[in-house]
């Protein structure tokens, strides 16, 4: 369904330890908005929603709402550190369009 790269699981193992708070896993959604039509998002997460799509990798639960699954189904998350900014980058081969931010798509 989805895929993290090997730099992408340090990095998230390296935020999830670094939280001063508990973490259950790390959310990756997609929602409206962006260049494009739809934007990724992320962010570290207390609790699991009941309704959920759990992915296990490597160590890190990954949790996915059922409206964004369809829309990372077969994404790989890179996560890319350069002289320019660090960040995490989307690559999605359902995308019809997106944005030179990276961070925008059209499905």
């Amino acid at each position: 369904m989805l895929n993290l790269t090997p730099t992408a699981i340090k990095a998230v193992s390296r935020f999830i330890s670094s939280s001063a708070d508990p973490v259950v896993g790390l959310r990756i959604h997609v929602q409206g908005g962006g260049c494009s039509g739809l934007q990724y998002g992320m962010k570290l997460e207390a609790e699991k929603a009941e309704d959920d799509v759990i992915v296990e990798m490597e160590g890190i639960t990954l949790l996915v709402d059922p409206f964004s699954a369809p829309l990372l189904s077969g994404v790989t998350v890179d996560f890319v550190d350069s002289l320019t900014g660090s960040g995490f980058k989307f690559e999605n081969p359902n995308a019809t369009g997106g944005c030179a931010c990276g961070q925008s798509f059209s499905a």
